[in-house]
Formats: structure tokens, sequence, C-alpha cells
């Protein structure tokens, strides 16, 4: 899905009248009602939001290529009441209702090179789960600030209800609508040993590389291993998923040092690491197949360089 077609769904996907029914319901019945409220607001997105629903059944079409018509297009409606839950979630955090128990499986490798203050690291996010309702937690593991390289949000209701953009104790705001889309403040901030947030999976336009992902070639950005090999920084990519309706898991399946081979075609050495990310990714999609929000085709054809 091309950028301006994301805009546009992102927009009209929630306005203000209905995310204040929405946090009533939260007020006075708590996170079930407020979840109660999902099933009919999503089956009139699987209705009429075509653009969301191709997106999710291109991803539900790979992942679950034998299974019938109608059973895809259950499975998109459970995707659309998951992301349905996530916002919610991510508001009883930020409102003060009330937390989520995190386990973070942060061994101590990680929480070494997390809190190295000579070295900085790039923390690979994607749309799975829940990273925005676990980042706070995250946060207060770290001695150090996490930059977050995070595209401005769209929908101006949901911007003002989950505070989306703002910045926190210890969370600090890059936006790649800045100079050189902020390369320039990411690789200042590693350079300070910080740890920079990007987002692995959607492209929004920029340039991608091919990899297999569910049993077809997926486009994925590279910007991130990029950086890293420039300035010799390690990834580290980062899952969340939602276990239950008062608990997030947080996991770490893989750590990265991108370094090129020596070779003159560097884009190579940037295939096998954005691979490897591919595979991660798989995996989780195994594990919690309706976590998937990353609302994007990566899969097709037009979007090769």
């Amino acid at each position: 899905m091309s950028d301006e077609k994301l805009k546009a769904t992102t927009k009209k996907r929630g306005n203000r009248l209905g995310l204040w029914f929405f946090k009533i319901s939260l007020k006075l019945f708590g996170l079930a009602g407020a979840y109660g409220l999902l099933y009919f607001v999503c089956s009139y997105y699987l209705v009429f939001d075509r653009v969301t629903f191709s997106v999710c059944m291109a991803y539900i079409n790979r992942r679950y290529p034998d299974h019938s018509f109608l059973r895809k297009i259950y499975y998109v409606y459970k995707l659309f009441i998951n992301q349905g839950k996530n916002l919610i979630d991510r508001y009883y955090i930020i409102s003060g209702q009330g937390e989520f128990e995190i386990e973070d499986e942060c061994n101590e490798r990680l929480n070494s090179l997390f809190n190295n203050p000579q070295k900085g690291c790039i923390l690979l996010l994607t749309h799975v789960g829940n990273w925005q309702a676990i980042m706070p937690s995250f946060s207060k593991l770290i001695k150090k600030p996490v930059y977050l390289l995070m595209r401005p949000e769209d929908n101006a209701a949901l911007k003002d209800m989950l505070d989306i953009d703002s910045e926190r104790e210890g969370i600090k705001i890059i936006s790649p609508a800045g100079y050189l889309g902020g390369v320039v403040e990411l690789t200042h901030a590693l350079g300070q040993g910080h740890i920079v947030s990007i987002m692995g999976d959607r492209t929004y336009g920029s340039d991608s590389v091919e990899a297999y992902f569910l049993g077809q070639k997926a486009h994925f950005p590279y910007a991130a291993f990029r950086i890293a090999a420039a300035t010799g920084c390690p990834v580290v990519i980062l899952f969340s998923a939602r276990v239950s309706n008062k608990k997030y898991r947080v996991f770490y399946p893989s750590i990265i040092q991108p370094q090129y081979s020596g070779t003159q075609d560097k884009r190579k050495d940037i295939e096998g690491w954005i691979q490897e990310f591919a595979q991660n990714l798989e995996d989780y999609a195994a594990e919690y197949p309706f976590q998937w929000f990353v609302l994007e085709d990566i899969w097709a054809e037009e979007r090769k360089q």
C-alpha cells in the first residue's frame, strides 16, 4: 500500500465521537466493557474499510493459504479486534487507569548491552504485538535515553486520545520528516551511546530489499541495518505479544551485528541481515498469528526497486 493510501486509511479509522464512547465505556465498565464495543465497531470496518481489509487479507492469504475464504474473513475480523484492544490498552495505561503485567525476557547480556554508556545500539521494532504499550516499561530498565524514529500520527483523534507522538521521561522522538530522514540525529544519538529505535516493517515508500517471508518474497526497509553497519552498533530485534487481558510478553529473538563482508556488493550483505529479521518475524507470526498489524502489502510487486 502506498504512503498516501496508508495515511488516508489511518485518518478514517477512528473519530472523536467513536473514541469518546470507548473512553466512557472504559471508565464505567473497565477493560471488558470497552473490549465489548469492538465486536460491533469492527464489524462495520470489516464491511466498509476495503483498504485495510485488503492489506490484512494479503497477510492472511499467506499465513493460512489452505483455509476457506469465509474462515479468512473471520481471521481478518480477529485482526481488527486485536488491534482495537491494543489501542484501548494503550489508553488504559497513559490515562493512569491501570497497568499490565510485563514479562520482559531481557537477560544479563542484553541488559549489559542496553546500559553500556560507551556504545549505542539499534532497537528494531515491528508493528506486531503492542510495542507502544510496553515501551514505558522498557525505558525504565534503561539508564540512558531511548530515541524513537517515529512518523507523526495522521489521525488527530487518535493522537489526542493516545498521546502517540509525545515525549516522556526517558523517551525522545525523532521525526523521519526532518533533515535526511532523521539520520543525522540518529547517528549522533548512537555516537553518544544511546539507544535508537527504528521500525523494521513498513517501507513508507522508501528503498527496500527482498526477503522470503511466509513463502514469498516480501519487501522490507533496510535503513536500520545500513546505519548499524556505518556506526558499528548492534541491532536488537524486539517483539511484544499480548498473552492475556492483563499481561504482555517482551522478548528479543536475535541480536545482529551488521558488518560488510568487504565485497563491493553491500546489498547482498543487507539482504542477508534482512532475511534473518524476516525469519524471526515469520516465527512470531507462527506463534501469534493474530497480532500482525503491519497494515501494508509487503508482497506487492509494484514495491520492487
